[in-house]
């Protein structure tokens, strides 16, 4: 099958992308710059255009079997009003665009559209299952806005699945790429109390949930892309200081991290217990449940 994806360029696209390929599809990757290609491998495509402009990539939308919406600009940042509207329109924008793409009979299309586990808001310890209702804060009713404009393919006949991520671990970036040197320079250490909740997943098990959700063609809506397993941050903190051989003990203050990074600073000192109910009751195997073994497996080999 064809596969059409935008943010496919980044972390997780690259690795998903090479996934798609390894299953026999083939991959368009929607990119502002097609000159500065993230891969180079047969099967994988690039079209030149900017998912939040409508323009003439819209019309390659139609040859496609598989749709992942992967774009937004990242929320690792303060946010001011202005990154506030950077953050919506970046996700509201490409979502609208690429729905208004599909053709009106899209019976046989599939299409993935990313949110987060941030939808669920601050919950402390309740295991929140996608059956859980939207949070109210900025996070949580960005991504309740952002797959409200993605369940709007299902007028036009596509199967709609929501993947809410929970924090992506792999090699080569992500958060891991963040948090390991602090740790080998010996500043690693609990966010705040270090008692909030990091749901998580393995690059491996976030793209073979994909593979299998496209095979499972009863599923649709909301699907939690987490570990079955979800630690706190303080757990998290000693396990990276274990494999690493380093000290895990150095706190970064909640109040320091709020004042450096403002109202985003409670996304990190606060998380979520979300829990893959639909996967797991689904049958789906998770290779990387534990975090020691996850973490393992991406800094040591």
């Amino acid at each position: 099958m064809k596969v059409f994806m935008t943010g496919g360029t980044g972390f997780v696209g690259t690795y998903l992308a090479k996934r798609f390929i390894a299953e026999g599809h083939s991959v368009t990757i929607l990119t502002p710059d097609a000159g500065k290609q993230a891969l180079n491998v047969k099967g994988l495509s690039y079209l030149e255009g900017n998912p939040t402009v409508k323009g003439d990539w819209q019309k390659a939308v139609a040859g496609h079997d598989i749709i992942v919406n992967l774009a937004g600009a990242s929320i690792f940042s303060r946010w001011t009003e202005e990154q506030k509207n950077i953050l919506r329109s970046s996700r509201m924008l490409t979502t609208r665009n690429l729905v208004e793409a599909l053709p009106e009979k899209s019976g046989h299309v599939t299409f993935f559209s990313t949110s987060a586990v941030g939808y669920y808001g601050f919950r402390g310890d309740e295991e929140l299952t996608e059956s859980a209702a939207a949070g109210t804060d900025f996070l949580a009713r960005l991504a309740d806005n952002w797959e409200g404009e993605a369940l709007k393919a299902q007028t036009k006949g596509a199967r709609v699945i929501i993947t809410r991520f929970g924090i992506v671990l792999g090699k080569n970036g992500g958060a891991l790429g963040q948090m390991i040197p602090l740790f080998k320079f010996f500043l690693g250490g609990p966010l705040g109390s270090g008692r909030q909740w990091f749901s998580w997943i393995h690059t491996h098990d976030l793209a073979e949930a994909f593979i299998f959700l496209l095979r499972h063609q009863d599923i649709s809506g909301a699907v939690n892309l987490c570990s079955p397993q979800p630690v706190r941050n303080k757990e998290l903190g000693k396990a990276i200081g274990r494999i690493l051989h380093r000290p895990s003990c150095l706190p970064a203050p909640g109040f320091m991290i709020r004042l450096i990074l403002g109202e985003f600073g409670s996304v990190l000192l606060e998380g979520q217990r979300a829990m893959p109910r639909r996967l797991m009751d689904a049958g789906f195997q998770f290779k990387y449940p534990q975090i020691d073994a996850a973490l393992k497996s991406i800094i040591l080999t």
